[in-house]
């Protein structure tokens, strides 16, 4: 339906230009709303992997900065958001914060790169934030590493609105993949049945590093995302050690949560998002068949089944009021 997807695209630029104008007021950053506007919205914890994202990102400057400009101009231009908060004590998380804010002053104070990727971390993240950024998003990010999410919400809510998602089969994108259809969620990474195996091969030697990922380990280490300060170098490096230390992979001496071994297929499926993308129409559908079919989690449908599967309670309808006479 023609008229449909117009009005829908229609209602999604808008809230496109909300955000971006938000973005404007807090941050004083200019983006691109015909950019594919990538969210990652959530607590900050090394098993929900915003690292891997700050990865993908660094992977993505230098594949723009050393193209040609020809080439360039075909890649897919993002605007790529984060938000959410970290526990007071939480080294590594805030670290990861601090990486996230570096990447975004590189990128976007780079003019062969900003036309093609913007990047902002979105502070103090909370309900009137999500207010403006859930109904924004394009694609939205929950790739924690398998097994690791109990279900999570914040995926729900982004599919709601329309957003496509990319992630790993873990908590509730299982469910929201048996609903939406599988073309509706970039799935990558290994399965929860699958980590014992990966973890007794990086024992004995056997977790290769993508040639990749490697370049961007080294950006790092060589304090390109550092910008001058010394302090930050030293935590980026400790992140980034720990995942070098192959044989101690799915431990916490090494690469924890498998980073590493979901990398290069979180690229395939980021590549596989681009490329739907830039089919405007496709993008159309799926968003609209994404957002129709999130029905099973609605509260009244979870509640009922709590009730009746984990509680084993019958409904009991409340009795009629009694009239009283006189």
């Amino acid at each position: 339906d023609e008229a449909l997807q117009a009005e829908w695209r229609s209602v999604k630029q808008k809230a496109k230009s909300r955000l971006a104008k938000y973005v404007q007021e807090l941050l004083g950053l200019d983006v691109d709303v015909d950019s594919m506007f990538d969210c990652q919205f959530k607590r900050i914890h090394e098993y929900k992997r915003q690292l891997m994202n700050c990865l993908f990102l660094i992977h993505r400057y230098l594949t723009i900065k050393e193209a040609p400009p020809a080439e360039r101009a075909k890649i897919q231009s993002r605007t790529a958001f984060m938000g959410g908060k970290a526990a007071p004590g939480y080294k590594n998380a805030k670290t990861i914060i601090k990486l996230f804010t570096s990447i975004a002053r590189v990128v976007n104070d780079d003019p062969d790169v900003a036309p093609y990727l913007r990047v902002a971390f979105l502070p103090n993240y909370g309900v009137s934030m999500a207010q403006v950024v859930i109904p924004a998003s394009d694609l939205s990010e929950h790739i924690s590493v398998a097994g690791t999410e109990a279900s999570g919400t914040g995926n729900m809510k982004f599919a709601m609105n329309g957003g496509l998602l990319i992630g790993t089969m873990d908590g509730a994108n299982v469910e929201i993949r048996e609903e939406c259809g599988e073309d509706a969620v970039f799935i990558f990474g290994c399965r929860e049945d699958e980590v014992a195996g990966i973890q007794e091969r990086a024992r004995n030697g056997d977790y290769p590093v993508d040639p990749r990922l490697w370049k961007v380990f080294e950006a790092i280490w060589t304090g390109h995302f550092s910008i001058g300060d010394s302090e930050a170098h030293a935590q980026f490096c400790g992140l980034i050690d720990k995942l070098s230390n192959t044989r101690a992979a799915g431990t916490w001496e090494g690469d924890r949560y498998l980073l590493v071994h979901d990398f290069p297929s979180y690229l395939a499926a980021q590549e596989e998002a681009d490329r739907t993308y830039q089919d405007q129409k496709k993008w159309c559908r799926l968003s609209i068949q994404t957002s129709c079919s999130m029905a099973k989690f609605s509260t009244d449908r979870t509640i009922s089944q709590y009730a009746e599967v984990i509680w084993g309670l019958e409904r009991a309808p409340r009795p009629a009021p009694v009239r009283r006479a006189g």
